[in-house]
């Protein structure tokens, strides 16, 4: 494993994607389910990720309620004008909220597809969304409805790619007859392994991009992560089941010895984590973009320090062995959560 300079490298997102930075921004913490967030800082790590040349920034409108369209609309409107201009924005729409705060479905019919592009073109301020998807398949839609609302978006100028999120392999097909579809976003780190055995090699087949959410894991694998942590009360990770008693135990172990190797070579847990992530891209061409989803500017460096680290073949099976596929403890989401997950059907 070495470490060289670099600035930050770009990726076509698929075949028929844009071309965007080598890692994205995530930026749902910033308002939702990870507690308290500082506002001010949030924006500065948004202006600091543009300044460093990460171009895509990833949101929902059901983050905070739209609350993280309007922060990207401040960030964006105080950006220098180089920084505001190169900026991609990627958007996940679709999930229904209670006041609340709770999820009661999604909603992919036509007329709703169009409905909630509208008022994200309003919340962020822009004439266009770069990439538009839903965020999980609406059951009672036909993917082929939800996909050919968006391309008729694409066809009057407000959106110029179509994406896809959480996502089995027909599906996919499905989609992918219907419209060219740039990226799916899906779970992928090294304890979220599933889409390694249909769902990648599908987007690969089809020529589709794969932006890489929960690279770390929402934190567990990030090396920060303590056993004795307590989250607050409007954290989701008090409910999803990795985080939960003995399997967090178990997965904070598989943590130490990703540490072990880590420190070995100089860097850091997170830097290990979001390399690997950027490696299983480069096997097979580059068609992996990983989402980092840092709330601080200190994060955000700690991780765009992973594009400095170099896995070789060494360094893959150490990792490998010390944290082989299907090691995690517990799923990903709770069960309630999990029912949505088309990708997991």
């Amino acid at each position: 494993m070495t470490t060289t300079r670099r600035p930050v490298p770009t990726r076509p997102l698929g075949t028929t994607g844009p071309r965007v930075s080598a890692l994205g921004l995530g930026c749902m913490g910033m308002s939702a389910l990870y507690g308290e967030a500082d506002r001010a800082e949030s924006v500065a790590t948004i202006h600091a990720a543009l300044e460093a040349g990460v171009t895509l920034l990833d949101t929902g409108d059901f983050y905070g309620m739209g609350h993280n369209e309007l922060l990207i609309n401040e960030a964006l409107r105080t950006a220098p004008a180089a920084a505001r201009e190169q900026a991609l924005t990627s958007v996940k729409f679709g999930a229904l909220r209670t006041v609340e705060g709770g999820f009661t479905g999604y909603d992919g019919r036509p007329a709703a597809v169009k409905n909630f592009a509208a008022y994200s073109l309003q919340r962020l301020g822009i004439d266009h969304i770069d990439i538009y998807r839903i965020a999980r398949v609406d059951p009672d839609v036909p993917i082929e409805e939800t996909v050919g609302a968006i391309a008729e978006l694409v066809e009057a100028g407000h959106v110029r790619h179509i994406g896809l999120s959480e996502v089995g392999a027909d599906t996919l097909r499905r989609a992918a007859a219907v419209a060219p579809i740039s990226d799916l976003q899906i779970e992928y780190s090294l304890i979220s392994r599933s889409i390694e055995e249909k769902i990648l090699p599908t987007a690969r087949e089809l020529g589709i991009g794969v932006t890489a959410y929960g690279v770390l894991s929402r934190g567990l694998i990030s090396g920060h992560f303590t056993r004795d942590r307590e989250l607050a009360a409007n954290d989701f990770r008090g409910m999803s089941p990795r985080f939960q008693g003995e399997n967090l135990q178990r997965n904070l172990d598989l943590v130490d010895r990703l540490r072990a190797l880590a420190e070995a070579k100089g860097v850091t847990v997170a830097q290990t984590a979001i390399a690997w992530v950027l490696a299983q891209a480069g096997r097979q061409g580059v068609d992996i973009v990983p989402l980092i989803g840092a709330r601080r500017r200190d994060r955000l460096a700690e991780a765009l320090g992973a594009l400095d680290v170099t896995l070789d073949a060494a360094d893959l099976a150490a990792i490998e062995e010390a944290v082989p596929a299907g090691a995690a403890s517990g799923d990903r989401y709770p069960a309630s959560q999990m029912a949505h997950l088309d990708s997991e059907r």
